[in-house]
Order: C-alpha cells, then sequence, then structure tokens
C-alpha cells in the first residue's frame, strides 16, 4: 500500500473545521500535539469535548474516569446523570431538519427537530403506558426510516434498553438477540422492499416472538401500508393505536451516565451472537466527537452513511449525527437499484456533505465504470467516509478521485461494535495516503503488537489498545467471564481486537484483515487483505477472497476465490495470470493451490466478506452464526465455483 500523500487539508479546513476549533480553544499549535494529549491525559480530553460541543448532562460528573475495579470495567462521566436522547434532540433548533428519509420506491418524508421531538414522545409515552420501564430490553428490528430514530430515542428516553436487530434476519436470529435481553417488547415495520421484492418483516417478528414469552407487545410501523398484515390482539398495536395511548409531551428519565443505553449484537464463529453493551453517556459523547472530529460535520450539514440499525454505525450515525445538530440522510433500498447510479443520484437529490460506504460496495460500484458517477452533481460532498473492510489501492483511489473529485478527504475508520466507536481515522487537519487508517484516533491508545506483546513499527501485527475509552462495551450482555476471555485474555490489560495492521515508516496506519483469518502457508502467516490487493488489481477481476484451507504438507494452502469483471471470460489463462500475480508479489511460498471463479462471495449486508463461509464450503466444516449473511445464494455460488 502506498503511503504517498496524495490530498492535504485546505487553508479553510486548518481554521474552520471543527477539530481546528477545538485546538484553538485548548491552545494547542499542532495537530500530533493534540493526539499525544488526548492519549496521555484522556480525563482532560473527554471533559474538554464534552465542554466544546455543549453535551448536556443534568448533573455535572464529579470524575471523568474511574478504573477501580480494572481497566476492563472502567467507569466514565461518574456521579453525572444524563439521557442520550436529551443529549440528541433537546437543544437543536426546532425548525431544523432532523431526518430525509427516501424509500427504494422513491418516496422521501422529512422531520425537523421539533417533529421528531413530537414523534419520539408519543412513542416513548405509548410503550411507557404498555408496561414498558426503565431497565427494560425493548427489540428495534425495523428498515432505516424516520420512525426507527424516533423509536431509538423513544426507548432512551425511557431508560429502556433498545436491541438494533439487522432488518434482514431471520426468525431465528431476530429470536436469539431477544431471548438473550429478556426483550419486553419490539418494534418493527410492516416490511421494506429490497429490489423491489417486499421483506415482510412483521411475519418474521411474529415468528421470532413466538419462542420469546417475555414479550408482549409488539408495535408495526407502517412501511408499506399493507392491509394485511397479520395480528395478535392484546399484544399487537400499529403505530398509530401505540401513539394514541401517549403524548406529544415526555421527560426524558434521568439515569446515572453507566446506565445501559443498547446492547449490540456481534456473530461469533461459533456458539450464540456477543451483546455488547453500550452506556448513555460515554457512548454519546465518544460519537458526538467521533462525526464532530473525524467527519467534521458541522450543525445544519447532511451525513448520510450506507448501513442498517443492525450495525455498529446504524446507532453511530443516528446519535453522531443528532448530537451534532446535523441532518441525517437515510434510504431502506439497495445502492445499486433500480441502476447502478442510484446511490450517486440520491447523494445529488439529498446535497450529502458527508458520504459513508464500505470499500466492498466501492469495488462493485466502480465495476460499473465513471460514467454513472459523473451524471450526478455530487459537488455537495465535503467528506467521503469507509469502514468494514480493508482497502485496496485502486478502489480508494477511484472513490477519492471519481466520487470526490479529488477534493474530499477520505477518513477510512476501523473499530467494531463491541469497541462503540473507532480506534483508527484520519482527521481532516491531516495529510492523507491512500488506503491509510491516518492514525490512532483521539483519546486512543493504539498499538501494534506482536505475539510477545512488544510493540513493533514496519511489521504486521495485532491491533491492540492500552486504555480504556467511553465508548467501549460495558462487557457481554448477562457474560462477563466471556467479555474478558474474548478481548483481555491474550495481553495483560490490553484490549486486543482481532484486526492485524502495520505502521509505515513514515506513521501511517495500515489495516490487513482479521487475524482469525490469518492464512498461515509452511509456517509463513500472512493477512487475506495482502493477497486480495494483488488480485484486484488485475482489471479483469471485480472482487476477491483469499482462505487458507487445510493441507496435509504445508499446514494450509491458499485457495482465491475471484468474481470476474463483467464480460470477462474465467478461463484456465486468467487463472495462471492470477496466480502469477501473487507469486510476483508476495512470492513463490504464496503461490495459491487453487483459484476459483464466483459469481458471488458471500457478505454481510454491512459488506464484510464472511472468509470463513467461505473456507467451510470448502471444507466441509461447521461456518458457525451464519445469521448476517445477506445473500444465503452466496454460499451456492462458493460451492458451484470452478
Amino acid at each position: 500500500m502506498s503511503s504517498s500523500v496524495v490530498w492535504r487539508p485546505d487553508a479553510a479546513l486548518l481554521r474552520e473545521s471543527n477539530v481546528a476549533r477545538f485546538m484553538v480553544a485548548e491552545q494547542i499549535a499542532e495537530f500530533p500535539t493534540l493526539v499525544e494529549r488526548s492519549i496521555a491525559e484522556p480525563e482532560w480530553f473527554w471533559d474538554a469535548v464534552v465542554r466544546f460541543l455543549a453535551l448536556p448532562f443534568v448533573e455535572p460528573y464529579t470524575r471523568v474516569l474511574d478504573t477501580s475495579d480494572g481497566i476492563a470495567w472502567a467507569r466514565w462521566f461518574v456521579g453525572g446523570t444524563s439521557n442520550a436522547a436529551s443529549m440528541c434532540l433537546d437543544t437543536a433548533p426546532a425548525d431544523q431538519l432532523a431526518v430525509v428519509w427516501e424509500g427504494e420506491d422513491g418516496e422521501v418524508r422529512e422531520l425537523t427537530y421539533a417533529q421528531l421531538r413530537t414523534l419520539t414522545n408519543c412513542i416513548a409515552s405509548g410503550l411507557a403506558a404498555r408496561g414498558v420501564k426503565q431497565g427494560d430490553a425493548v427489540g428495534l428490528f425495523c428498515p432505516m426510516i424516520p420512525e426507527t430514530v424516533a423509536a431509538l430515542f423513544a426507548i432512551a428516553k425511557l431508560g429502556a434498553i433498545f436491541l438494533p436487530i439487522f432488518s434482514g434476519y431471520g426468525a431465528d436470529a431476530v429470536a436469539v438477540r431477544l431471548q438473550d435481553a429478556n426483550a419486553v417488547a419490539v418494534v418493527t415495520a410492516d416490511g421494506f422492499t429490497r429490489r423491489s421484492k417486499v421483506v415482510p418483516m412483521k411475519e418474521v417478528a411474529d415468528a421470532a416472538v413466538a419462542s420469546v414469552p417475555t414479550v408482549h407487545t409488539i408495535v408495526t410501523v407502517p412501511r408499506l401500508g399493507r392491509t394485511d398484515v397479520p395480528g395478535t390482539p392484546g399484544r399487537d398495536l400499529t403505530l398509530a393505536e401505540l401513539t394514541a395511548l401517549g403524548t406529544d409531551e415526555f421527560a426524558a428519565h434521568t439515569v446515572p451516565s453507566e446506565h445501559p443505553l443498547f446492547v449490540a449484537y456481534t456473530s461469533g464463529t461459533t456458539g450464540r451472537p456477543k451483546g455488547a453493551v453500550h452506556v448513555h453517556a460515554g457512548f454519546t459523547v465518544k460519537i458526538a466527537e467521533e462525526v464532530a472530529f473525524q467527519t467534521d460535520l458541522r450543525a445544519g450539514e447532511r451525513l448520510f452513511w450506507l448501513t442498517d440499525i443492525g450495525w455498529i454505525m446504524g446507532p453511530w450515525e443516528i446519535v453522531g449525527t443528532l448530537a451534532n445538530h446535523g441532518t441525517l440522510v437515510l434510504y431502506d433500498g439497495a445502492p445499486d437499484f433500480p441502476d447502478v447510479g442510484r446511490l450517486w443520484s440520491l447523494v445529488a437529490r439529498h446535497h450529502v456533505n458527508v458520504l459513508g460506504v464500505s470499500p466492498t460496495l466501492v469495488r462493485a460500484l466502480m465495476a460499473h465504470g465513471d460514467a454513472p458517477v459523473r451524471a450526478h452533481d455530487l459537488s455537495s460532498l465535503r467528506i467521503l467516509a469507509s469502514t468494514g473492510e480493508p482497502w485496496n489501492d485502486a478502489p480508494w483511489r477511484w472513490y477519492f478521485e471519481v466520487v470526490g473529485g479529488g477534493r474530499c478527504p477520505v477518513i477510512n475508520i476501523s473499530g467494531g461494535t463491541e469497541v462503540g466507536a473507532c480506534f483508527l481515522s484520519p482527521h481532516v487537519v491531516q495529510p492523507l495516503s491512500p488506503c491509510s487508517l491516518g492514525g490512532p484516533a483521539l483519546g486512543m491508545a493504539v498499538d501494534v503488537f506482536d505475539d510477545d506483546g512488544h510493540s513493533v513499527r514496519g511489521a504486521v501485527g495485532e491491533l491492540v489498545c492500552t486504555k480504556p475509552w467511553p465508548g467501549m462495551t460495558r462487557g457481554l450482555y448477562g457474560d462477563p467471564q466471556r467479555y474478558l476471555e474474548t478481548y483481555w485474555s491474550r495481553y495483560a490489560n490490553v484490549w486486543w481486537h482481532g484486526d492485524f495492521a502495520s505502521i509505515s515508516a513514515d506513521g501511517q496506519w495500515f489495516l490487513h484483515g482479521r487475524s482469525d483469518d490469518t492464512i498461515k502457508v509452511a509456517g509463513k502467516r500472512l493477512g487475506p487483505a495482502e493477497v486480495e490487493t494483488v488480485v484486484v488489481a488485475l482489471p479483469q477481476v471485480v472482487e476477491a477472497a483469499a482462505v487458507g484451507v487445510p493441507d496435509e504438507l504445508k499446514g494450509e494452502a491458499l485457495w482465491v476465490f475471484v468474481v470476474p469483471a463483467a464480460g470477462v471470460e474465467p478461463t484456465d489463462e486468467l487463472r495462471r495470470n492470477i496466480a502469477a500475480a501473487v507469486v510476483d508479489a508476495l512470492g513463490p511460498s504464496f503461490k495459491p493451490a487453487a483459484v476459483r471463479f464466483t459469481d458471488a462471495l458471500p457478505k454481510t449486508r454491512s459488506a464484510k466478506v464472511l472468509r470463513r463461509a467461505i473456507r467451510s464450503v470448502v471444507t466441509g466444516d461447521a461456518p458457525g452464526d451464519l445469521s448476517g449473511l445477506d445473500d444465503p445464494a452466496s454460499l451456492e455460488a462458493i460451492a458451484a465455483a470452478t
């Protein structure tokens, strides 16, 4: 990966960006100094963030950080009381747009902050009338629509705990999450459309709740206006019936800083999903800081991140945008439907200022060429952002040059569901190199360790964090021992994240994929991203996934699955060329034992490639949790790969 600088901040960003103004307020002249001080003095930094962003606490906290129970159980903003809903909704101008939504069918709706507050209050008071109380868990099984935002904040206002659940899950996956949290209610929709096909969410919710006896209320939002939605008397209400029970005035429950806000489930390779617990003050402060300082969203500007409420970027964009008094743009359809220019037309139509997508999506859209992008006026864009997977050079440059016109920085962030935020991120006051993650996010004491726990530079190692941060999970729901074993057992008092990372000589950070996806060929270790970067650089290839397959001689053999570009025939000559490119780049030890052509790679809805699922198809082993798989037919494509 290149470390050459291709973008530098102009004078306006160095003067007017949120992070630049914060530096002036704190009398810090150089950005590297801010990074160093934010890591060395986290209590100073996070207190300064709260003041700078004017995030309201009802009772001021008396201590920023308490690690008396150990770093793994750190507590933030101790003694303070607040509510995430109040922090996000109560201080914005009433007539400012809070949410702009577009459906796959082209319908558009807008809510001002006043209208969003009213809807939030009606839902909160309606849920209260149904017996939902502080500490109860409520499933949020909805597409990305305005009512999802209102329901999220309504649950928060009650001091209840929302469970964001991926809108594409089947009944079993929904049930597992509701059961784990002992949910008492579910907010869902009658459905939504995906490539014009109806996804009937209410039926899925009904099937899930059949095995969750703690659920006493299901609320259905009429996204499609269906007249054939099934219902159970006494348990089921439409949104209108719920809000009729309530009132448009509802005071948020003031809760301690460490009160749970939501439980975000992340799929494990085996066993039940892990429920990462996030809290009112810590999550809100951290995410508000990220959206302000990393994506530089300013009051009144529009942010759109193509995601789902079930992925951490759903709560991230909702909380972060509204805590900064921005306008959240939502879309609940496919990004390339009814044509490959849909995403770009949406950005142009709604004057999006900050756009967030995954590298995998960029690779897919890039295959259709520049014309669909250039057909739309994207001049409103100031910031490009990404997360989800490591970048390859060519797609990053296409995103930067074609989508952003070479004028918008690519804020490539990396964190995770359990992180509740990001460890690594560029900032708009820094020069940027292709594919780079910039460096440590502010206040994040990240490092790269070798197997023995020593800090390394110029080599691939494990991404770790040596100090706590406000957005970190407060354990795994109902399973504190699993939390300690998963994140804190690899190195003493150090968070082990499970990602491979490296730091170049000039201080640029790069990710190299999950360390549990590591491929070991004859004792030599490499990350799949190293192979995939080489393969997708070939013009005949759109996507690639590299996996290690058991081999008696070498321990593991390298297999590469390739999606050819449109119109490219999967020939033996192309197979040989792909293998030769890998050898040229990585050496003969890593010559692929097999190159297979496929129509699709298995991915989550957030566009992460499920390499373990690919490996399981090849080996016949159990694939683990596949509840996040976007298209089950992609596994059939892997099985049929030639």
